[in-house]
């Protein structure tokens, strides 16, 4: 091949960053897609698992007026609302933790690490043992614990602007203080209403009635298009205060408004399924991880918290025999190995965590 044959075999300039975005967008497309089909299969695995597969068909068929109606009780009171709750808590601890962690850039940025679940887990312990409240007034108590502690964490956290090292480092104190508070609660009440409380608060998703699962969808139905809404803000504190502030942005109100979501979030699925641990601080990095750029990764972490939450619960029924655990008994033996990975690889690159 001769020189110029040569020259006009190289392409453009422009010719070889479109063909690089395809090529990231197709690899984007595969990962979600593969997530997808892994969640979908899983929450058939569920539903199907130790032969019941013609129960769930008669329960398909029911929706068209036809089948026998095997099934009616195992499928549609105990299995599919384990299923749904599961999808819905994934997606609001994965979108929470990639929120938390891209606004304050640090990857210790998660609900469960800076205290917030842990303050949902004192008010719902509260109400539980000090007061006896149960069902969805337990499921407030958690929620505006969630809120408060967050709140305080911002405060004090704020000296003419909040930054993410400073914001985790108060969330860290803060989980020991409510941790305390949790454990003078346990050690002042009966051995009975202790052990429900130890239940709720390792995080478990029970058999959750159906109008917990509603008022949890509509709570989703109203932060996940905020999430939409965060995205543009988001993207331009990426690119630092004073780059946002140059557009318009007011990176303060921006922060704050990103932080409100994501909490949010967090509060909603602490509320209905207690503080599942670790979902939050994994879902983003191992979603970040399997994409070709770095990014918000938002649908991916998602999917990803779907995923974890669905095969810790499939494995917390199914796997471990006749014992039946909670499922943040799972995902803490899943996120616990990997926290300790990520603080030694931080530290032998000279970083902080």
């Amino acid at each position: 091949m001769s020189r110029v044959e040569q020259v006009a075999t190289i392409p453009a300039p422009t010719g070889v960053l479109r063909a690089a975005r395809n090529e990231a967008a197709g690899r984007v497309r595969t990962i979600t897609l593969v997530l997808i089909c892994l969640a979908v299969g899983l929450a058939l695995a569920t539903l199907v698992w130790d032969g019941h597969a013609s129960d769930l068909w008669n329960q398909f068929l029911g929706i068209f007026g036809a089948g026998n109606g095997d099934g009616a009780f195992t499928i549609t009171k105990l299995r599919l609302p384990r299923v749904v709750l599961s999808v819905l808590v994934g997606v609001a601890f994965g979108l929470s933790g990639a929120l938390f962690q891209s606004v304050l850039r640090n990857p210790l940025a998660s609900p469960d690490i800076i205290g917030i679940s842990g303050g949902a887990s004192l008010a719902a312990a509260f109400g539980l043992l000090v007061l006896g409240v149960g069902g969805i007034v337990l499921s407030v108590f958690a929620f505006a614990g969630a809120i408060v502690v967050a709140a305080a964490i911002y405060l004090l956290a704020w000296r003419d602007g909040v930054s993410g090292y400073r914001f985790v480092l108060i969330g860290v104190g803060i989980a020991f203080a409510v941790n305390a508070g949790i454990g003078y609660l346990l050690t002042r009440s009966e051995v009975n209403d202790v052990r429900s409380a130890l239940v709720w608060m390792v995080g478990s998703i029970g058999t959750p009635p159906w109008r917990d699962i509603a008022v949890l969808a509509v709570g989703m139905l109203v932060l996940v298009p905020l999430v939409g809404v965060s995205v543009g803000r988001l993207r331009i504190l990426q690119l630092g205060d004073e780059t946002a502030g140059g557009l318009g942005v007011s990176p303060e109100r921006a922060r704050l408004a990103v932080l409100a979501v994501a909490v949010g979030l967090a509060a909603v699925a602490t509320a209905f399924a207690g503080p599942v641990a670790f979902v939050a601080f994994v879902s983003a990095p191992i979603a970040r991880r399997l994409l070709p750029t770095a990014g918000l990764a938002l649908v991916p972490s998602a999917l990803v918290g779907t995923v974890v939450v669905l095969a810790a619960e499939f494995t917390a029924q199914n796997v471990l025999g006749a014992l039946e655990v909670p499922v943040g008994i799972v995902t803490g033996i899943i996120g616990a190995p990997y926290l300790l990975w990520l603080l030694a690889t931080s530290n032998r690159g000279g970083r902080g965590a």
